[in-house]
């Protein structure tokens, strides 16, 4: 007796490892969807049909000086965050990746200190700190520097806002750094560059992509900033997120909150892709110098 063995076509591996993933995303995508997509379509929608069909919502806060100053306020005050923080960031981000891993875990332990306790007691201490007769006033009259009150200003409003935005700065810095290849900097140097010109010219460039991401999450979390600057600041110097929350909570006006969160929205988007768009070509000569090298 011959026994034929009849073969059955297999299916290919890379299709079954694209429907895993699939399903493995859905979960994620179903949360995205309920929590994200669907609130942000009923807030559109909202905005565009109360009281009636149109665009007098939007018209209303465009009209609005007020409003404007208060949007204008709130995009200079998200990039001042994201410079200071951008600024304090980049060396503390380029010392981690100089020094061992006991020393560096160390380091990164610093950064991350701050999650350990919220938002509200991390406002609060600065709410001590910065007010009158406080710590910094204190070491700001023994070094001769007085009448300096930090709480109610936006100076103390920058200032706990940059603290807090600290750590989405430094990590997305050094994972970009420590993917970067040290030997072009000895490789430039070889070739006459002085360390200041190929740190600047070689290094920089390459750290570009996390440049990129610590200050897109950083600006887009600034503008959107609420408890620190209504707890540290002043009615005269609210942001975007307090108007918001005046006009839903006291005005009851969901219809003008929602235009004013969606002209906001696209403000960010317009920023981010202006970012994207300086960045790219930053990361890609640098990228195609390194190639060449």
């Amino acid at each position: 007796m011959t026994a034929v063995a009849t073969r059955v076509p297999a299916v290919p591996r890379a299709g079954r490892e694209k429907r895993r993933t699939s399903w493995l995303l859905l979960p994620a995508a179903a949360v995205v969807l309920v929590f994200f997509f669907y609130p942000l379509a009923v807030i559109l929608w909202r905005s565009f049909t109360e009281p009636s069909f149109g665009v007098a919502n939007y018209l209303a806060v465009l009209g609005d000086e007020v409003q404007i100053r208060v949007l204008l306020r709130t995009l200079r005050t998200a990039l001042i965050i994201t410079v200071a923080t951008l600024v304090i960031a980049y060396p503390y981000a380029y010392a981690m990746t100089l020094v061992g891993r006991r020393a560096r875990s160390v380091l990164t332990l610093l950064v991350l200190m701050p999650f350990w306790t919220s938002l509200m007691a991390r406002n609060f201490a600065w709410y001590v700190l910065e007010q009158r007769g406080g710590v910094i006033d204190r070491m700001l009259s023994a070094i001769g520097i007085d009448g300096v009150v930090l709480l109610g200003s936006v100076a103390g409003v920058t200032v706990a806002m940059v603290q807090v935005m600290l750590p989405f700065m430094v990590l997305p810095l050094q994972s970009s750094m420590l993917s970067i290849d040290r030997s072009l900097l000895h490789a430039a140097g070889s070739l006459g560059a002085r360390r200041p010109v190929a740190f600047l010219r070689v290094y920089v460039p390459l750290s570009m992509p996390g440049v990129l991401a610590g200050v897109s999450v950083v600006f887009i979390m600034s503008l959107g900033f609420y408890i620190t600057p209504a707890l540290l600041g002043t009615p005269q110097q609210a942001l975007v997120a307090q108007v918001i929350g005046t006009q839903v909570n006291d005005l009851l006006d969901f219809a003008g909150a929602g235009a004013l969160g969606t002209i906001l929205l696209v403000v960010t988007l317009v920023v981010l892709a202006v970012l994207s768009r300086v960045a790219a070509p930053l990361g890609t000569s640098a990228a195609g110098g390194a190639d060449r090298g």
